[in-house]
């Protein structure tokens, strides 16, 4: 019994709070690195530690950053004039990776969920609004996942911006319903955004 391993049942129950890690994959992933150079382990350690040590989100979108603003946000040749707005850093990479859009992006971190007690004061919306108020923004994409709650979400903050004036519009329906930006491929990302519509 592995029970009477208690640092490899430790790497097991760290491994197994990863997301989409399960107990089985867990141990999968302890024997691999059992069975991997000392040196090989130690730069994955370095990494995970570097990684925690300087990355943190983006003072003014919320994404991944190593310094106060994040690459996005601190080029200047980004559209100023047009935010949009996703559930993830990983939705934003995805769209990024379409090469259909250059402006600048604001990170929720998450998507309103009443069922889960998740309500606007959990998500980045107050600096969303902030954003409003500071920056001259013309047109807010919403590029929330076509979920129940990226749906909820989106029109949200559809009358929270209307009011402001702002324009409002939605990534066009080319993405399947159900479906998270971060695993749909470039292409459909592309279209969407090219065909993104009035909200």
């Amino acid at each position: 019994m592995l029970t009477s391993l208690p640092s490899f049942a430790r790497l097991e129950a760290e491994l197994g709070k990863l997301p989409g890690i399960g107990s089985k994959t867990a141990a999968r992933l302890a024997f691999h690195l059992l069975r991997t150079s000392e040196q090989d382990v130690a730069a994955l350690a370095e990494a995970l530690l570097e990684m925690r040590r300087k990355v943190h989100f983006c003072q003014r979108c919320f994404h991944i950053a190593e310094e106060e603003l994040c690459q996005i946000c601190r080029n200047p040749v980004r559209e100023k004039q047009r935010l949009c707005v996703v559930q993830e850093p990983q939705d934003l990479l995805a769209i990024e990776r379409s090469h259909s859009y250059s402006g600048l992006y604001h990170v929720l971190h998450g998507a309103l969920s009443p069922l889960d007690g998740i309500g606007p004061d959990d998500l980045k919306i107050s600096q969303l609004l902030q954003r409003l108020k500071q920056e001259s923004i013309e047109e807010i994409i919403l590029a929330t996942n076509f979920t129940v709650e990226g749906e909820a979400t989106a029109l949200y903050l559809a009358r929270l911006c209307k009011e402001k004036g702002i324009q409002v519009t939605r990534l066009a329906h080319g993405i399947p319903s159900g479906s998270d930006l971060e695993y749909v491929d470039a292409g459909t990302v592309q279209q969407a955004v090219a065909g993104r519509r009035e909200f």
